[in-house]
């Protein structure tokens, strides 16, 4: 497998996201995998490297800029780095874009299949680039964010898939219906999956903290990652 950091740029702030193929000479396709609120680390890049082993590239975008990260269990540093994307769904939108156009430019990628997944805060950058009218096949949400913004929505293209936890107390069963009339009010191909008794974060081995509402869940980790295969095999089956 071959791995290597790759600089972009949104706007005046410098990004560093993380590539991950296994060598071949035929192109593939591209996984944008978003990272989890405390930045682009560990997590999100093993996440591409898993990817890459499907098959495709992997490419953990870089939302904050570039050396600029949180940790696990710094949750006030976390949420202050991602509270002005939550706050303002342009930027976040405009960021992620900018992945997207980074990713489409590694020259083993085949531009015109593409998927983002993402985790928790990458849930929900998944779903503003669906929202943002991206020309991609297909958006991963796990125990992602589900709320949108106060900005437009242009026409969702993408099929979305999102991966949840039932008893996730950041994402509340109501949101849960909130986002299906979302989706099916824009002729949206979708799914969600629900996993019963399972919290927030349940695919990352370190969550442990049944009082934020986060605790890994090996069962629902293995369930959502096959999931993600299957629809990964499906969107770009059809977008050959």
């Amino acid at each position: 497998m071959i791995t290597q950091l790759i600089e972009y740029n949104d706007g005046d702030t410098v990004l560093e996201g993380y590539a991950a193929y296994e060598e071949s000479a035929i192109q593939k396709p591209l996984v944008l995998v978003g990272h989890d609120w405390s930045g682009r680390g560990e997590f999100a890049c093993k996440a591409a490297e898993r990817v890459a082993g499907l098959g495709y590239v992997g490419f953990a975008l870089d939302m904050y800029g570039k050396g600029i990260v949180g940790g696990a269990s710094d949750a006030e540093r976390n949420a202050a780095l991602m509270g002005p994307f939550a706050a303002d769904r342009a930027l976040l939108r405009r960021r992620v874009r900018a992945a997207l156009v980074a990713g489409r430019n590694i020259p083993q990628v085949k531009a015109t299949q593409v998927a983002a997944m993402g985790y928790c805060f990458g849930g929900m950058c998944a779903l503003e680039l669906a929202r943002s009218g991206a020309d991609i096949l297909g958006v991963v949400s796990i125990h992602g964010i589900f709320t949108p913004g106060d900005v437009a929505n242009g026409e969702i293209r993408a099929r979305v898939l999102c991966l949840h936890g039932h008893d996730d107390p950041m994402v509340p069963p109501e949101q849960v219906l909130a986002l299906q009339r979302e989706m099916t009010e824009a002729g949206v191909d979708w799914q969600v999956h629900s996993y019963g008794g399972t919290m927030h974060a349940f695919t990352h081995p370190l969550a442990n903290d049944p009082g934020f509402g986060a605790v890994y869940s090996a069962t629902a980790e293995r369930r959502a990652y096959q999931s993600l295969e299957n629809f990964l095999t499906e969107i770009f089956a059809r977008g050959t």
